[in-house]
Formats: structure tokens, sequence, C-alpha cells
């Protein structure tokens, strides 16, 4: 089944508008935007301080989700996790230290720069655990069953098939496996002129 948000939007320049926005985030964190950012949004959405300790500055200082997927529960020791939409990584970390060295974390992102930024933090503080790549949540480059957990913050309502997101995030999924999701959810159907819209996507 296709999602039929896809009708309102071509998918390759809403794509392009996002990841436009995160390359800012991703390279210029401090500049200012119409969302909250970094460690004030850490403070707003319930982060722990000691789930911070084990995120890098400059990935912190990225950090641009809707809420705290950990607020559903922590990763546990040995799990495998994928992170998507993982941005500069702030989640990726956070499991990563969770599940330890006998577990796994991939957080997976379709920009450029933000994936940069993660994959140069890991190399600096090593943690063989954790690994970054490039895909997108309707095409995630994760084989069949391999997690136990799937966390994401903030990317989910950016799909515009999300049937084929979900469909993708089960695939990965091994039975009886977890999905903790931090989102936007809107209680009301969203106009037609809206979804036609890329910047009300993207802001």
């Amino acid at each position: 089944m296709t999602d039929p948000m896809r009708k309102f939007v071509d998918v390759d320049e809403l794509r392009e508008h996002i990841r436009v926005e995160y390359r800012e985030v991703a390279k210029s964190p401090d500049k200012g935007f119409h969302f909250h950012t970094g460690r004030p949004l850490a403070k707003i959405v319930l982060y722990k301080d000691e789930w911070l300790t084990a995120v890098p500055e400059e990935v912190l200082a990225s950090f641009a989700g809707t809420g705290n997927p950990f607020s559903m529960g922590e990763m546990q020791p040995g799990e495998r996790v994928v992170d998507l939409g993982c941005g500069a990584g702030i989640d990726s970390f956070i499991a990563a230290a969770q599940v330890g060295k006998e577990g796994a974390v991939v957080g997976i992102d379709m920009t450029e720069e933000m994936l940069a930024k993660a994959a140069k933090a890991k190399e600096r503080t090593g943690l063989p655990q954790l690994e970054f790549k490039h895909g997108y949540l309707e095409d995630i480059p994760i084989s069949d069953g391999w997690a136990d957990t799937v966390i994401s913050n903030g990317v989910v309502n950016l799909c515009p098939d999300k049937p084929a997101a979900f469909k993708e995030i089960l695939r990965i999924l091994r039975p009886g496996g977890r999905i903790q999701f931090g989102d936007i959810l809107v209680h009301k159907p969203v106009p037609d002129s809206a979804k036609e819209n890329i910047d009300l996507w993207t802001g």
C-alpha cells in the first residue's frame, strides 16, 4: 500500500528540503532555528544527565529531535538497536553505552553532513558496537529480523510514505522486538493544501 500523501509532494524535492534544513543543524548548530536544539532541547524532553555523559558535545549540539525514545525504557546489555533518522547520533551514542560491547547499534540517516559528524565523533570516542549508515526509512539497509529494538526521534513524520516505512521497520525487527519512538502526532486531518506545502513538512 502506498501512502496517499506521496501524491501531494515530490519525494526527491521533499528529501532535499529536509537535507538543507539539517545540514545547517549539523554545520551551524548555534545558528538559531525555529525549533529547539542541543542541550536545552535534551533538558526539555527529559534526557537524564547520566545518559548525556555518553554523548560527545558536538553531537549533543546538533540534537534536533521531538521527544525522548528512552522514556519508554533503556536499552538492555547485549541488545541490537537501530536508530532511524539518527542525525548526528545523540540517541545512537546513548544506546551504544546502554547495550555495551556485547551489543550493537546502527544509526541510519540520509543527510551526509549529519552522518559525517556522527562518524567523526564515533572515531574519536571508540565504541566498536556503534556504526552509522546512509539510508532511508522506506528502504532500511538492515537485514531481516536483526534488531531487538528500533528507536527514532522526530523522523517518521517527515516520511512521505509512512506505510512503507513501517513495513520496513517491522521487517528489520525480530519477532517480539520493540519500537520506541518520539515523534509528532496530529489529532485532526491535515488539509490537502498543507500536505502540498513542503515548508510545512520541514518546519
